[in-house]
């Protein structure tokens, strides 16, 4: 009997998802059907075997070239309906007008494989070629940043860090210009939906009220189905995306993540992680740190997030006033932000330093200790990390911790208040740390870390990546061996510059 080839078998296996697209079925005003841009010659560069898995995707099948073809756009999947969707939005604070997928096509749906209850994941290619709304751009990513995009995708998701997940990377040596001429590549990325703020935004100041109806009904039963037996389900869908992004933003402070471009078009309706363009994982600590080249204003610098995200939100709520109703209603549903956000970023610092209790005066020690980390610009990561080290009863314990200091004396000081917190709920050493080392990454991604893996690449040797992403993978474990992806960066890491074309 004979084997089927394995290329063949592949190709039978990906031919057979059940791809559809919900999406496509929204009035054609939503969308432009649009068939990706080949590339010459694609080839493979990064997968993840853990995206692969939510859809039912075998890594096996994923070095075929059909896989290749399918997810470089140089071929097209039986039910799949490729299309740009538009949208507007708020770029820098500035009403920027119409935008849209002008680099990303849909390519449609596949059914979650390991959700319950089940529901749908998209899949749309970054870089597949030129839109309708591709404006001048020419539709194409280029290596470094699909590269990027990849490994803060997933490594976010091992943070628990709601986000989209990237399925793989396909390069071509096809040239396009940025700064220099760079090559081409293509990022499949995944989410139950892509509609940002901007959605909304589009119709409102297009004053197409009826759209903006249909979309807020597609957003509701596609992603929030319980609120459709809310009484006022426009009201409690804003006021839902207005927690979930008050959450998010959260999660991003306590990890020291900053996204780079809060515009509202870059603002997801799930509150997940959207568009990986230049953003950063706080090093030595600095609330005032711009990790966007481009933002030559500070707008999006770390300690402006929250604010940020919630003018966002305000942002949305205008959008949806029409369907909300009165302005009382929409300032009601916005008002979920801010203790949204309070609660979830207090019980992160509960968290990080170890403490199971709360205490009226918690907030004072949490000041204390940024106000510290900032004067002596202390490595955000290495900090908590090495912070579960500290024993209650040893200060000669606190040697490492203290060295990560300029101001040494201001470290004793803060650490003898927090001994004496954790001497209030009895904490004992090994527990806490044991606790702490859960919640306070030992590995992230950090912009050098994601170089030295992009210029192997740019080399064709994409080892680099797939080695990092098996660190980035499990970042609370110890990883004997790994110890070096968790270094301070380099000298010449303090070069590295990120912008809105990274």
């Amino acid at each position: 009997m004979e084997t089927a080839d394995p290329s063949e078998q592949a190709a039978a296996v990906l031919a057979a998802l059940p791809i559809s697209n919900d999406f496509s079925e929204l009035p054609p005003a939503f969308y432009t059907r649009q068939q990706p841009t080949p590339l010459p010659s694609p080839y493979l560069v990064a997968t993840s075997a853990g995206a692969a898995k939510l859809v039912g995707i075998e890594p096996a099948h994923m070095e075929s070239q059909a896989f290749i073809d399918a997810f470089t756009g140089n071929s097209v999947l039986p039910g799949s309906v490729p299309l740009a969707a538009v949208y507007s939005g708020h770029q820098f604070g500035v009403w920027a007008g119409q935008l849209g997928d002008g680099r990303a096509i849909l390519l449609g749906e596949l059914p979650a494989a390991i959700e319950d209850p089940p529901r749908k994941l998209e899949l749309q290619l970054k870089g597949a070629g030129r839109t309708p709304y591709s404006r001048m751009g020419d539709g194409r990513a280029v290596l470094r940043s699909s590269i990027r995009e990849f490994l803060c995708s997933e490594a976010m998701a091992a943070l628990g860090i709601p986000t989209t997940r990237a399925l793989c990377v396909t390069g071509s040596d096809a040239r396009v210009m940025r700064e220099t001429p760079e090559t081409t590549a293509v990022a499949t990325r995944m989410a139950a939906s892509f509609v940002r703020f901007g959605s909304f935004e589009h119709w409102y100041y297009n004053h197409r009220h009826e759209e903006l109806r249909i979309l807020a009904d597609h957003v509701i039963d596609r992603c929030y189905p319980a609120l459709r037996n809310e009484p006022r389900p426009y009201q409690a869908l804003l006021a839902e995306v207005t927690r979930r992004t008050a959450r998010l933003i959260a999660q991003w402070q306590a990890v020291g993540f900053m996204h780079g471009v809060m515009n509202t078009d870059n603002m997801s309706v799930l509150g997940i992680t959207l568009d990986y363009g230049p953003f950063g994982f706080m090093e030595a600590f600095d609330a005032g740190h711009i990790c966007n080249h481009t933002d030559s204003q500070g707008r999006y610098a770390y300690h402006q997030q929250p604010q940020v995200g919630l003018w966002n939100c305000h942002a949305l709520g205008q959008a949806m006033l029409p369907l909300v109703g009165e302005v009382d209603d929409v300032h009601e549903a916005l008002a979920a932000y801010k203790p949204a956000y309070t609660e979830t970023l207090d019980r992160l610092l509960h968290q990080k330093l170890g403490l199971e209790s709360v205490e009226e005066n918690d907030s004072k020690l949490f000041d204390a200790l940024f106000a510290i980390l900032q004067s002596s610009h202390v490595d955000f990561t290495r900090f908590f990390r090495q912070l579960g080290d500290l024993a209650l009863d040893d200060p000669q314990s606190d040697q490492a911790l203290r060295d990560l200091f300029i101001d040494r004396a201001a470290f004793d000081g803060w650490a003898l208040q927090y001994r004496s917190r954790l001497r209030l709920e009895n904490s004992i050493d090994a527990a806490r740390c044991e606790r702490m080392n859960r919640v306070n990454p030992k590995y992230v991604l950090r912009n050098y870390l994601a170089q030295q893996a992009i210029d192997l690449a740019q080399k064709k040797d994409f080892s680099g990546i797939a080695r990092l992403l098996a660190v980035l993978e499990h970042p609370y474990d110890e990883q004997p061996g790994n110890e070096h992806y968790a270094d301070l960066p380099p000298d010449w890491a303090a070069h590295l510059e990120v912008s809105c074309s990274s």
